[in-house]
């Protein structure tokens, strides 16, 4: 779980104490960063490797300071020197880089300045080693925070369910079919997502397959499978001599990877298929694409046409906002300092049934779901019960999967008298 951002301050403010006298750059660069990834809770050694080597346009031999590949390159200079050249000589970098190892920030500092550049908004900030605990915010991608952008269509949702339905096609092309296909895909699905969003360490999957599989994917089924098997067990019942690299993994509290599924089989495309899948940054994809994927995925003619028939997030929200979304932010806005309130706003919220009527992929239901457990943990922080120890999850933890209701128009005209109509809440 990502470190709360009082608790990333608290560590800035350390980091920036030790580290306020002069320093030279070849004998402290190292533990300089690792203490700076450490102010976010990452273990540098986990996401990314110093002095990279890589062969610049010119031809010439370069070292990048320190580079996590698709996210962010940083390059030291001594105190004093010209960031605007540190820059420049990162940027030099890049030709000698494959796509997928691009970084989308650039970071280059002197141990007192800092030069933060985000290639995607192409935007910098700067600022000084006293101020960094003002500008932690900048870094919230280290920790796993992400900036929450709705756009109407967004390339990165259409080309992340493009990625998994060329996989599923391949797939079935080898005879690899029905329910342990959809399975299979949920179970990558799910891989794909654990490590853009804390629940695995940075590129934990990614690395798995590209240190621990062959190329040309002759043994990536049984490597998949092994790993499946992993997830499904609990820490203290593994092997004891298991693979450190497996053994890293979490155990999945959850029956998603119990059911014993054929082995599938992979080549050298497949493989780098799946490895392009692992160069997206999942984190920013809508978990809404991926109803409209598989309601298409079947047909790749109605894949193509995948952004017609796909409602982006703005549209739900809306629609959601309006309908309930907004009172029930607005009420619990209202009582969020009451602590004797909070506690039966929190059991009206669980107590609510939300029903989309006309439901086929459940975009609505997933985003409304989402959005609510938003406001959930908002009621938590509230109530200060998000630095609260639990055996259970459950004793704080209200809104559960089984608050969103589907039916097709037949059970929904009979279960009309019981129900109000819309995607609406009832009690």
């Amino acid at each position: 779980m990502a470190l709360s951002w009082n608790e990333i301050k608290e560590r800035a403010i350390l980091f920036a104490k030790e580290w306020e006298n002069d320093f030279n750059e070849d004998a402290e660069a190292k533990s300089f960063m690792d203490g700076f990834f450490n102010v976010f809770g990452i273990p540098r050694r986990r996401v990314a490797s110093f002095e990279k080597f890589v062969r610049k346009e010119d031809g010439k031999q370069g070292f990048i300071d320190l580079l996590w590949k698709g996210t962010l390159l940083i390059e030291f200079k001594s105190r004093g020197k010209d960031l605007g050249k540190a820059h420049e000589q990162a940027k030099d970098y890049f030709p000698g880089l494959k796509d997928h190892e691009l970084p989308k920030y650039i970071l280059v500092s002197d141990f007192e300045r800092f030069k933060l550049y985000d290639l995607e908004e192409n935007s910098n900030i700067e600022f000084t080693l006293k101020e960094f605990v003002n500008n932690v915010q900048y870094f919230g991608f280290i920790a796993g925070y992400q900036k929450k952008v709705y756009k109407e269509q967004d390339p990165a949702n259409i080309k992340a369910a493009e990625l998994m339905g060329k996989l599923h096609d391949r797939l079935e092309e080898i005879g690899y079919t029905g329910h342990p296909l959809e399975v299979y895909l949920v179970r990558i699905l799910f891989l794909l997502f654990a490590e853009d969003t804390t629940i695995f360490n940075k590129q934990q999957f990614q690395d798995y397959l590209e240190q621990r599989t062959a190329e040309d994917g002759s043994d990536l089924a049984s490597k998949l499978q092994e790993l499946f098997q992993v997830l499904n067990t609990a820490k203290e019942n593994r092997f004891k001599n298991l693979d450190e690299q497996l053994a890293d993994f979490p155990y999945v509290n959850g029956k998603l990877f119990e059911e014993n599924l054929p082995t599938a089989s992979f080549d050298t495309k497949m493989r780098q298929a799946l490895l392009d899948c692992c160069y997206i940054d999942w984190s920013k994809i809508s978990p809404a694409i991926f109803g409209s994927m598989f309601q298409s995925v079947m047909n790749p003619k109605e894949r193509r046409n995948l952004g017609a028939h796909y409602t982006s997030e703005t549209n739900i929200l809306k629609l959601i906002k309006p309908l309930f979304l907004d009172d029930l932010w607005k009420e619990f806005e209202s009582i969020k300092d009451n602590k004797n309130k909070l506690p039966e706003f929190h059991k009206k919220l669980s107590t609510l049934k939300f029903l989309d009527p006309a439901c086929g992929c459940g975009n609505f239901l997933v985003i409304t779901y989402r959005e609510l457990r938003l406001l959930e943990l908002e009621i938590l922080r509230a109530s200060n019960k998000t630095g609260q120890r639990v055996f259970d999850v459950r004793e704080i933890i209200w809104l559960d999967v089984d608050m969103m209701c589907e039916l097709n128009m037949k059970n929904f005209l009979q279960e009309l008298p019981k129900l109000q109509c819309g995607l609406s809440t009832t009690k």
